[in-house]
């Protein structure tokens, strides 16, 4: 696959991560956490807020490997 096509590829993919894992997020936020207190909210999203770091940090390592010379 040529490196800009994998490039593209790779942001499409992550935008795409971000933007569903924080609709999910947020869901699950106002469904199960909408009584608790603030400090549950900011340990929440504090820990929501960087893991989706862990799904990216595998896109991102893919997107940088080096093309298979074939």
């Amino acid at each position: 696959m040529p490196v800009r096509l994998k490039k593209l590829l790779g942001v499409v993919i992550l935008l795409a991560l971000v933007v569903v894992y924080a609709v999910f997020a947020t869901a699950y936020a106002s469904l199960y956490l909408g009584d608790a207190p603030g400090y549950v909210h900011l340990l929440y999203f504090l820990v929501t807020g960087l893991f989706w770091i862990v799904p990216a940090m595998f896109v991102i390592r893919w997107m940088e490997r080096e093309p298979d010379r074939r």
